[in-house]
């Protein structure tokens, strides 16, 4: 049986972070959920470097992404992930409070998969990142391991 798949919440909001653990407790999901804090600490999870050099090989399922995080935004984070061969194809949902056009706008150019506002309410809230959840942990089809051409060799080995 393979290990269940990691969800990276992206999030500097403790109250949010609290609601949307919640929330993906509730429809007992049995995915790992990593929690970092800030943007670069996202990029360190995802590079596996860091207070994150020895984790567990492999990809998230899904990231879920604040917008307005401290020391790296989420779209400078974004922009990391879309540009990155071996990053590319993970999912990334901007979960945030901003409804400016132009962060909606932006986000979609630099390749997110989606893009929610985060309810005010606090029920409605719970129930669309129990949607968010179920879409990107039982329902997605994520595409197959990709293999990059290069991966792993030396420039030499690449070149014959």
């Amino acid at each position: 049986m393979s290990d269940p798949k990691r969800i990276l919440l992206a999030e500097d909001s403790p109250q949010d972070i609290e609601m949307t653990l919640s929330a993906l407790s509730d429809y007992r999901l049995t995915n790992e959920i990593v929690v970092v804090n800030d943007g670069e600490q996202a990029l360190d999870y995802l590079y596996a470097r860091g207070a994150f050099a020895d984790r567990v090989p492999g990809n998230p399922v899904v990231v879920l992404l604040d917008l307005k995080m401290p020391k790296v935004d989420g779209l400078e984070v974004l922009r990391t992930i879309k540009q990155d061969e071996q990053l590319r194809t993970t999912p990334v949902v901007m979960l945030t409070s901003s409804r400016e056009e132009q962060d909606v706008v932006r986000s979609y150019r630099l390749g997110t998969n989606a893009y929610v506002v985060k309810p005010v309410d606090f029920h409605c809230f719970i129930e669309a990142v129990k949607q968010l959840g179920a879409f990107w942990t039982i329902h997605n089809e994520p595409p197959p391991r990709m293999v990059v051409p290069g991966a792993g060799r030396s420039s030499a080995e690449s070149r014959q």
